[in-house]
């Protein structure tokens, strides 16, 4: 399968890694059969994909959305799923969230709605658990955790 991606950083190492192929967002958008978003929400990534992106995209393509919901510009995506511009998509992200039971989307049969639980796995819950027990134990030890958030606002000495 030809994995292609866009990122604002473009990383060789990773394409040559991993076997993917860089494309610009607007070329991956009329190329793509499945779009997924893996992206933090920050004012550049607010609405990334609007109307205009999701009308590049071919007729038969999915775009899905597990980031954040606010990257997707959802009053463009339901009116792009009305009127059929893409095959469908798949959201476990909404723009407001929970998901209104008066959302015009939940009417639509070609998307799939999950109430953001994407990360509902055994694996990954124990994933979760382990790093959280690990980082605390850490701390507890003088040492910075390795899942540490915003290292940069430590207002102390590093740990250790």
């Amino acid at each position: 399968m030809k994995v292609l991606y866009y990122d604002v950083h473009r990383k060789a190492e990773v394409e040559s890694e991993l076997g993917l192929t860089y494309r610009e967002l607007d070329e991956l958008m009329r190329e793509a059969d499945y779009v997924t978003i893996h992206v933090p929400l920050k004012p550049a990534t607010h609405h990334l994909i609007g109307d205009r992106e999701m009308r590049l995209m071919k007729k038969s393509s999915y775009l899905i959305n597990t980031s954040r919901g606010p990257v997707v510009d959802e009053q463009a995506l339901i009116q792009t799923l009305k009127e059929r511009r893409i095959a469908g998509a798949g959201l476990d992200v909404f723009e407001n969230e929970p998901l209104a039971h008066s959302s015009p989307i939940v009417e639509l049969d070609n998307v799939v709605l999950l109430p953001h639980i994407g990360s509902a796995t055994l694996a990954t819950r124990s994933a979760m658990a382990s790093l959280a027990a690990e980082c605390i134990i850490d701390v507890l030890n003088g040492r910075l955790p390795p899942a540490l958030v915003n290292r940069e606002l430590l207002k102390t000495k590093p740990l250790g």
